[in-house]
């Protein structure tokens, strides 16, 4: 117990009294013996920069929060809508726009009109199909992670990394490709700034990243209200055109010329191929569905039940948006025009708004929801980052929470892949698109195998309703998975088949990392440990006699009996003097001169602790070589780049050398 009550005893016999004292009180609470729980004040910074970068970042992301205020951190329905599912919602943004494109790139961009409504009404079916079974994960894995989590319970170890690699990817793609199309909604509204467009899509990534590291919660405050007038606009664009198309009679207009001229098949030319083509390229709608799956733990009480009925209304309002953009476009005969860019949502909205305010509003809004879908990855990817360092495949920082109880590492790491994707498209959203749906559809794949699995080895009540779903789950999504990947394979999607197997090979090698750290450091659990059974010398490198080599040489002699000094020096006139010198004030400590005509400094060093180890008699244990440094610590930081560069090199010399522990001996200078 540090502190306590001492008696005071005055100078009269009954003058006694007793003081309390408590030095721990401002930066510690006990909560047993030897048990301490660190205030705030314990991890104050102490001098007057760290004071400043500590107010600088509280203004950035806020005050630190404590481990107990986790539980306020969670997400109602409504935030998690906005933050979980902005990547889906927002993906009606461009899917219609790639179904479209898909049949115009082939030649046959007037039969887009007739047949990119049915296309986008299988995708909805399918999602359905998809949402149903992730509502499944949700409640079965409420810890988390998605389908890593369900294939590595059912499957082990190599179907988790390849579905965790698949949806790294993802996350990673969503970023950038939500950032993209926003700076394109942007630039279809005010074609003067598409030169700028990587500079916009850079800037809202930082203004993203910076937002998530303030806590989820906050982050659900900034992107709720964006992301529900993109759906109140955009539901409301979707009546207005439906009541001018099926009241008013509306639409139904034939495809413009050039469409026509560049059509050169035939009806019956528009064969399976094109179809699966088209249905590939409106697939990316179904990004973002794992999200919710991964993030269960973000949720408030029950976690698994809030989450799968967000899944389930993020579902629905997809379905709802994604046919009806592309009910609108085919009527009105929209197709996407690239010079100036117009995106075929833009051409909907100034058809159905207008030349006025509410279509650039509309604009803005789908732009500010297509940057916060970004968001999507920022709050599921580092959770899954987290996952898996916890499990030893990513390196262990990953899994630390930051001052804001976000995992600050990996949000900072998809801010700068997310932004380094961006600029090497040059902001292009179709370039994206190719890697885009392919990870997902095998990461859907791997998940629904899964829990086939989890359902036939369980057998809870109602288990064969449940296997029936996601084995239909599975195979749509294995059926999806081919065909994506093959239709989009020289497109790009050969890159993110090279990379999955490229990522589990890394993560198998941190694993085999820390798998052989801990054996070497492993502690038999029977063994008691006793005194030191190993001698210790002590090896003090000087550079003359001064009070920080005094205090280093002090320290030393406290720690071990065989303690000796070494100077290194190209000038044996100035050692002769040192030795004189040395000889007289420290007569103990003997002084080891190494002479060095190569002007070296840390090799002689090194070097005179080999031949000391080779000169140690081979049937006695290898003593411990402590090599003290003593290192001035100047009153500034501007001070300290002039000091201590040789010691710092030198620690990094003996960084891993054999039975060798350096301790540094800081002199400070006196107020």
């Amino acid at each position: 117990m540090i502190g306590g009550r001492r008696p005071i005893h005055g100078r009269k016999l009954g003058d006694r009294r007793v003081r309390v004292q408590r030095p721990h009180s401002a930066y510690f609470r006990y909560t047993g013996p030897n048990q301490l729980v660190a205030k705030r004040a314990a991890s104050a910074p102490t001098t007057g920069a760290g004071r400043l970068t500590a107010r600088l970042k509280a203004i950035a992301i806020g005050r630190p929060l404590h481990s107990e205020e986790e539980i306020g951190e969670r997400l109602s329905k409504k935030k998690a809508l906005a933050i979980f599912s902005s990547d889906a919602i927002s993906s009606s943004a461009y899917a219609t726009e790639e179904v479209i494109l898909a049949f115009s790139i082939a030649g046959f961009g007037a039969f887009a009109v007739g047949l990119a409504l049915p296309v986008a009404i299988a995708i909805a079916a399918l999602l359905a199909v998809v949402a149903f079974s992730y509502r499944q994960v949700c409640i079965a894995y409420p810890s988390g992670g998605g389908s890593y989590s369900v294939s590595k319970a059912n499957f082990g170890r190599l179907a988790s990394l390849i579905a965790a690699s698949a949806l790294l990817i993802d996350y990673n793609l969503t970023a950038a490709v939500s950032t993209s199309s926003a700076v394109e909604q942007i630039v279809s509204a005010a074609p003067a700034l598409d030169p700028v467009r990587v500079e916009i899509g850079l800037a809202a990534l930082a203004l993203i990243t910076l937002a998530n590291l303030r806590g989820v919660r906050e982050a659900g405050n900034i992107f709720a209200v964006p992301t529900y007038l993109f759906l109140f606009s955009a539901l409301a664009m979707i009546a207005v055109g439906a009541y001018r198309i099926l009241a008013l009679g509306e639409g139904n207009q034939a495809p413009p010329p050039e469409v026509v001229e560049a059509t050169t098949g035939t009806a019956q030319a528009v064969g399976a191929v094109l179809l699966l083509r088209a249905f590939a390229s409106g697939a990316v709608a179904l990004t973002g569905t794992e999200a919710i799956a991964t993030g269960v733990p973000a949720f408030q009480p029950p976690e698994s039940r809030n989450a799968a009925r967000t899944l389930m209304a993020m579902a629905a309002i997809l379905a709802v948006l994604f046919i009806g953009i592309t009910f609108l476009a085919t009527n009105y005969a929209i197709y996407p025009i690239d010079e100036p860019k117009q995106t075929v949502i833009a051409q909907v909205a100034r058809i159905i708004y207008g030349d006025s305010v509410a279509f650039y509003a509309f604009q803005a809004f789908t732009a500010l929801l297509l940057f916060l879908a970004a968001n999507t990855s920022f709050a599921a990817f580092p959770r899954l980052a987290a996952v898996l360092a916890q499990d030893g495949f990513f390196p262990r920082q990953l899994s630390f929470r930051g001052d804001r109880l976000a995992f600050s590492t990996g949000i900072i790491l998809l801010g700068l892949v997310a932004g380094g994707l961006v600029i090497a498209v040059g902001g292009d959203t179709h370039a994206l698109i190719p890697l885009y749906a392919v990870g997902v559809f095998i990461d859907f794949t791997i998940s629904q195998a899964g829990m086939i699995r989890h359902w036939w080895r369980g057998r809870p009540p109602g288990w064969a309703y449940r296997l029936a779903v996601n084995a239909v789950g599975c195979l749509a999504t294995g059926i999806v998975a081919i065909v994506v990947t093959s239709v989009k394979f020289t497109s790009g999607a050969w890159f993110v088949i090279l990379l999955i197997p490229t990522l589990v090979a890394l993560m198998v090698f941190i694993r085999r990392e820390y798998d052989a750290q801990a054996t070497e450091l492993h502690v038999r659990e029977d063994l008691v440990i006793a005194g030191p059974q190993r001698e210790e010398r002590v090896v003090i490198p000087v550079n003359g006699i001064n009070r920080a080599v005094i205090q280093a040489v002090i320290f030393g002699r406290s720690i071990a009996d065989d303690v000796r000094a070494v100077f290194v020096t190209v000038d044996p006139d100035e050692a002769e003097v040192l030795r004189e010198r040395w000889e007289r004030q420290i007569p103990n400590v003997p002084l080891v001169i190494v002479q060095s005509p190569y002007r070296a400094l840390i090799g002689p060093v090194l070097a005179y602790l080999d031949v000391l180890d080779q000169a140690w008699p081979p049937d006695r244990p290898a003593p411990v070589t402590i090599v003290v440094l003593p290192e001035y610590v100047a009153r500034h930081w501007w001070d300290r780049l002039l000091y201590n560069q040789t010691a710092r090199r030198l620690k990094r010399a003996l960084l891993g050398r054999e039975h060798t522990v350096v301790a540094d001996i800081p002199y400070r200078r006196a107020a």
